[in-house]
């Protein structure tokens, strides 16, 4: 049993939805790591290190997530 290709909408949909909560998830990072960086009187050291944290950890699902579907398909 073969499963169809997904649509071009799917894709873009999928897609849009990782952009769209890599874009909010930086937007939170940021504003807790200054927050956390005024409270602390601490350079901006969790301004930096939040943000990067989430990145790293976003790319480690997205080639985790698409892994998994290039081997489906094989």
């Amino acid at each position: 049993m073969s499963s169809k290709p997904p649509s071009n909408k799917e894709f873009f949909l999928r897609y849009a939805s990782l952009g769209s909560q890599i874009l909010a998830g930086l937007g939170l990072a940021v504003f807790g790591g200054l927050k956390a960086d005024y409270w602390l009187h601490t350079l901006p050291l969790f301004s930096c290190a939040l943000p990067l944290l989430l990145l790293t950890g976003m790319f480690y699902k997205l080639f985790r997530d698409t892994d998994k579907n290039h081997q489906d398909e094989k």
